[in-house]
């Protein structure tokens, strides 16, 4: 434990950003894991509504510095592709 209290003070502000952090990074994996669920069931309108949400989750999530930009384009990629998957399905 640190004896310096501005480095007391740095692990209580550490603590807060990392339970803030885990705690967008979670509901990133359930805003990806709705697509995938829509998706098992065949519903493309409700798998692109989730795919804009999460979306739009991962670029707020870089902004703020939570993930990498690169990170959440490939994610977003990723969703977008999933969704837009059901449509070559259905056009087929």
């Amino acid at each position: 434990m640190a004896n310096v209290k501005s480095q007391k003070k740095r692990n209580i502000t550490n603590e807060k950003a990392r339970q803030r952090n885990r705690s967008v990074k979670s509901s990133l994996k359930t805003a990806t894991r709705r697509v995938k669920d829509a998706i098992a069931v065949g519903d493309s309108e409700a798998a692109k509504e989730y795919a804009h949400a999460a979306s739009r989750k991962l670029d707020k999530a870089a902004s703020k510095g939570i993930i990498h930009p690169n990170q959440a384009a490939n994610r977003k990629s990723g969703v977008m592709k999933l969704a837009n998957s059901l449509d070559i399905e259905e056009d087929v």
